[in-house]
């Protein structure tokens, strides 16, 4: 399996096409339609809700994006969508409904964030099998992809006809302090990228010229990277990557 072209001919939008000030909180579904507007691709991420249903929501907890108090595992799909996004007019959107207020417009690039707190495998299972109930049937180009690799090989299983991909990182200490030291070195040489059938990485743009990339692109790897915040630092991440995930700015 291969990435489809509409991933790489084209931005992605990190978190949608976002800009509090324009009232397009990050991943919601304001930022999804702007996203769509300008043709550009969106990156989004998933947690779990208390009732096992994929929200589209990148932090465990709820205070930063909604002012709320606790985890976002502490409640249910309903309540979640009912609550309002700082700065925005809706909720927090379930997956189902991200997918059909997009509706195969634009490429997804859809990362599950690590429900293990260590990029193992205990946590593994509720939101990859809502993930995968949630895409069936839908006929867009979406593409998975996790930090954690136990999420990405249960999600070729899960939904095998998906691309799939490993979000990775330099893993610095000072970036991923919660993260025990040899989880970090492992994961640092991407080393479970055949195990887990994936046909793409989306590397931290400050490390993409580690080594491993390079080999990994000659091995016909897609090559994304996270997150490019200026024209001029996209110039340089196109040095190497196939294609940019961008915020704070619009590529032509």
């Amino acid at each position: 399996m291969s990435l489809p072209a509409a991933f790489l001919d084209r931005p992605i939008a990190h978190r949608g096409f976002h800009d509090l000030a324009a009232g397009r909180p990050e991943n919601s579904r304001e930022a999804a339609l702007a996203a769509v507007e300008r043709g550009y691709g969106i990156e989004l991420d998933l947690q779990l809700s208390r009732d096992g249903a994929a929200m589209v929501f990148h932090d465990y907890d709820l205070r930063r994006l909604t002012g709320a108090e606790g985890p976002i595992r502490q409640r249910d799909a309903a309540d979640l969508a009912a609550l309002p996004l700082t700065g925005g007019e809706s909720g927090i959107p379930r997956l189902e409904d991200f997918l059909a207020l997009v509706a195969g417009r634009v490429p997804l690039l859809i990362e599950l964030k690590d429900q293990d707190g260590q990029m193992g495998a205990a946590g593994i299972g509720p939101l990859e099998r809502a993930t995968a109930a949630a895409l069936e049937g839908y006929d867009g180009a979406a593409a998975v992809m996790s930090f954690n690799p136990h999420s990405v090989a249960l999600m070729a299983r899960l939904a095998p006809d998906r691309p799939r991909g490993i979000t990775t990182s330099a893993y610095r200490a000072e970036d991923w302090g919660l993260l025990r030291a040899p989880v970090r070195d492992r994961l640092r040489d991407i080393p479970d990228y055949a195990e887990t059938g994936a046909c793409f990485i989306s590397h931290e743009a400050s490390d993409l010229a580690r080594p491993r990339v390079a080999e990994l692109k000659r091995a016909g790897a897609a090559i994304l990277c996270w997150t490019i915040r200026s024209p001029q630092a996209e110039a340089e991440a196109r040095r190497i990557a196939d294609n940019v995930t961008f915020e704070g700015y619009a590529p032509p």
